[in-house]
């Protein structure tokens, strides 16, 4: 007899097994590592590097203590790459898509829990859009190892080329940020790209392609571009998505990209405008950007990318919401709205506390590492933004930081990629449906 399970808890065990999902492909992914055969010199990795290297790589972050080229052999790279696609695809999609191609039955737990791995707004059609999800990732990743492969051809051969197209592919659309091309100067990134527009629109197409959610493509492949017919989410993510591209590349533009010849200047700029939120590739020297260059970029790492996506940070829909309901505060209207849809408060109250968790994890965590480490604050603050956003993007520090900073960066990395409200779900017992009424009364703020 199978017992049934009390309603009441039937969400915060889908938090849970999120959760749990995530901290075993860590920990699998950390005794991989530790293998002597996971690194180039036999010996394999010690404890500490090995959990923050599987945990940047299942968080999709991109965050690195050694190189990934030179340090971790073809065994190494290959465990790298799997906890990459695993995390940015999300644990229990892969699971599902897994058992449903298979022909087992999914039951009515697994789909709620895939409910809220993809942040689907009903159960109902889960597991089409989960295998949706596995093939179309499938696909973008294969035609875009395809789309890269001549020029990893002309420069590493056809064997090294192939595995180069591949993880690179995989890395971009999963916003990880990994790359293979400290073979010619570690910690290059894509630098040796930079002046490449086949290869930059390449990889830009598929950090945005995964950012976006898999809610949003489904609704592109569904709707063409009939952007009326779009949900009213997938028309505010592509609206905010267009905005945070556009606007941070003029600024590149004109600021900092002012000695550049002009295709290259172009291609630049873009490229630096995507990247930030949560991909973690970089064609140029962050460290020559000026102060407010540095903090422009840790502004996009906090944002990051859309719901039910590969990338990791605050979300797009959130600064939306934020920026919306300080625009009907600001004109003295009741409600939020989008597209003439309005948005309930309990959607707004959940932006404003995700928006408070980052905002004080983010801060705290690089003010404790610039104290503990004795580095400038926003190197630090550059660091943690890079974490928390699971972006990867860094100024040059990481490798320098003690055990103690590393380990602060892999909470922000966990918190940035599984989510804030799903790790406090998690942990509060019952599901907050007590309504406990006190007497109103006003206070000033602002």
């Amino acid at each position: 007899m199978i017992k049934r399970q009390n309603p009441k808890h039937k969400h915060i065990t889908s938090f849970q097994i999120i959760i749990l999902g995530f901290l075993s492909v860590i920990i699998l992914g950390s005794i991989l590592l530790m293998l002597p055969v996971a690194t180039r010199d036999g010996k394999g990795a010690v404890c500490s590097d090995a959990l923050f290297t599987a945990t940047s790589a299942v968080c999709v972050t991109g965050l690195v203590i050694h190189d990934t080229a030179i340090y971790w052999s073809m065994f190494g790279q290959s465990v790298i790459l799997f906890l990459i696609q695993i995390g940015g695809m999300g644990i229990v999609a892969v699971a599902v898509s897994v058992a449903a191609f298979s022909g087992r039955k999914i039951g009515l737990m697994q789909r709620s829990t895939m409910q809220e791995a993809v942040s689907a707004h009903h159960v109902g059609g889960i597991v089409r859009l989960t295998k949706f999800i596995l093939k179309t990732s499938v696909c973008i990743e294969l035609i875009g190892a395809a789309l890269l492969l001549p020029a990893f051809i002309r420069d590493f051969g056809i064997t090294k080329g192939l595995w180069y197209a591949l993880f690179h592919s995989v890395s971009a659309f999963c916003n990880a940020g990994f790359d293979l091309i400290g073979i010619k100067e570690p910690f290059s990134s894509l630098t040796s790209y930079s002046s490449q527009p086949f290869f930059n629109f390449t990889v830009m197409a598929l950090i945005i392609i995964g950012g976006i959610g898999f809610l949003t493509c489904e609704d592109i492949n569904n709707n063409k571009l009939h952007f009326r017919k779009y949900r009213m989410q997938s028309k505010v993510i592509l609206t905010v998505t267009g905005i945070l591209i556009i606007l941070p590349s003029l600024y590149f533009f004109f600021f900092e990209y002012h000695n550049l010849p002009l295709g290259e200047r172009i291609l630049t700029s873009l490229f630096q405008s995507v990247t930030p939120r949560t991909a973690g590739f970089n064609t140029t020297d962050l460290s020559s950007f000026s102060e407010t260059g540095q903090m422009l970029i840790i502004l996009l790492m906090l944002i990051g990318g859309s719901p039910g996506s590969t990338a990791g940070g605050m979300k797009t829909t959130t600064i939306a919401v934020l920026v919306s309901s300080a625009l009907s505060v600001f004109r003295k209207k009741e409600d939020t709205h989008f597209f003439k849809r309005r948005i309930s408060d309990d959607t707004v109250k959940s932006a404003a506390t995700i928006f408070l968790l980052y905002i004080g994890l983010f801060i705290g965590g690089g003010m404790i590492i610039s104290r503990i480490e004795n580095l400038p604050l926003l190197p630090s603050l550059f660091e943690t933004a890079s974490a928390i956003g699971t972006v990867g993007l860094s100024l040059g520090i990481t490798s320098q930081l003690g055990i103690a900073s590393q380990f602060i960066l892999i909470i922000l990395m966990f918190f940035g990629r599984v989510g804030g409200l799903t790790l406090i779900f998690a942990a509060m017992k019952g599901t907050g449906t007590n309504v406990t009424k006190y007497p109103q009364e006003k206070i000033t703020v602002g």
